[in-house]
């Protein structure tokens, strides 16, 4: 059996490890941001609508969740390393 080979050998496992926790969690950000105001809850959607900045809060909601995803993500995944 052959192994493929690394496509970037001079990144260390680890980070290559977190940058793809890093991407999932921000793709998880994603798909709850999108629910939250799909589904409208507590009248979000209708408040970002309605106000000048709600581009910027639909934003800054995707990206500090992402951050929040991102870390327990990650968290999780060395936690399970243990062996």
């Amino acid at each position: 059996m052959t192994m493929m080979p690394d496509p970037d050998p001079g990144l260390p496992k680890l980070v290559k490890l977190y940058i793809r926790q890093v991407a999932i969690g921000f793709a998880l950000s994603g798909v709850f941001v999108a629910l939250l105001l799909g589904f409208n809850v507590a009248n979000l959607r209708g408040l970002m609508l309605s106000t000048e900045g709600g581009m910027i809060a639909a934003f800054l909601l995707f990206f500090f969740n992402g951050l929040v995803f991102a870390g327990v993500q990650f968290a999780i995944t060395i936690m399970r390393m243990a062996d």
